[in-house]
């Protein structure tokens, strides 16, 4: 079987928990994910499986839509609410109307700095693990885009804090736990994520998740490698397919014909099996070969 399935990960299972639970539930090693999700963090986990594991580096540069809860009034060392507390204020009422402006400052592209508890590597190392060493690490700031952010639930205020939910669609490697905590700096307020669920990666929707005991009764579907690849533009013609088997190079004239257009990757099949994924060259006059399925 070789596919996607898109899970709909529970709070409280990191993404490798996810992982280990399809490996069991298919007898198979060949599992991997799509956009690691915290923890306490819920919502669509991509899982693809034996031959589509192949199709992980081509589909991982996809926006991602989040629902985000925001906790004004406690700032933690992770970013969120499991994290230690590091700073704090009582939160009795906020300006939504200054809210809603500060938030639309966050649009457009800018440098992040990633939360120190996190999966990104430095010098070999895994941010989270200088963390827990307690050894300082310099984090660089990292370009992320932000295409869309707002609010879409009035204030409510619990336990001295305030709380409000963010609707949040975003480029490839930002971090909404971040986010969160950068919207508090600029009310001047201590802030964290209270919650997190991602509701699209890319192609995949929220709605077309399952839980894992579906699963593993059985009700699921299955994404087959041509429809997660529905991005990029497909070629089958006989030549195409002649040179795509043996992953040789072909110029681009002899793929796009009479196209202006020249898309940096595409893809071969033959009916509905994947046969391969090119990319331009550098010169602009050839596709190479950058995955063959055999």
């Amino acid at each position: 079987m070789n596919g996607i399935i898109i899970v709909n990960k529970e709070k409280g299972m990191t993404s490798h928990d996810v992982v280990n639970q399809i490996r069991k539930i298919f007898q198979t090693k060949k599992v991997g994910h799509l956009g690691t999700l915290d923890p306490n963090a819920t919502g669509i986990l991509a899982i693809c499986i034996n031959d589509a594991t192949k199709l992980v580096q081509f589909l991982v540069e996809h926006d991602k839509t989040y629902i985000a809860r925001v906790c004004l009034g406690k700032k933690t060392d992770t970013y969120d609410l499991d994290g230690n507390i590091i700073d704090s204020a009582k939160v009795e009422k906020i300006d939504v109307e200054e809210l809603d402006i500060i938030l639309q400052d966050f649009i457009g592209k800018q440098l992040q700095v990633p939360p120190i508890y996190s999966s990104i590597k430095v010098n070999g190392k895994k941010l989270y693990e200088y963390a827990r060493n307690n050894e300082k690490i310099e984090i660089l700031p990292r370009e992320i885009e932000v295409y869309h952010i707002k609010r879409i639930s009035e204030p409510i205020y619990e336990n001295d804090c305030c709380f409000f939910d963010l609707y949040l669609e975003v480029s490839k490697g930002t971090y909404v736990r971040s986010l969160c905590a950068d919207i508090g700096e600029k009310m001047n307020i201590p802030s964290s994520m209270a919650e997190l669920c991602r509701i699209k990666l890319g192609n995949f929707d929220i709605k077309d998740a399952c839980m894992l005991k579906d699963i593993r009764e059985g009700n699921y579907r299955l994404i087959t490698m041509v429809e997660a690849l529905s991005n990029l533009p497909f070629f089958s013609s006989e030549e195409v397919l002649k040179k795509a088997r043996f992953g040789m190079k072909m110029p681009i004239k002899m793929v796009l014909k009479n196209s202006i257009d020249k898309p940096k990757r595409i893809a071969i099949r033959e009916k509905n099996k994947l046969i391969a994924i090119y990319e331009l060259t550098n010169d602009l006059n050839y596709y190479k070969a950058v995955r063959v399925w055999n």
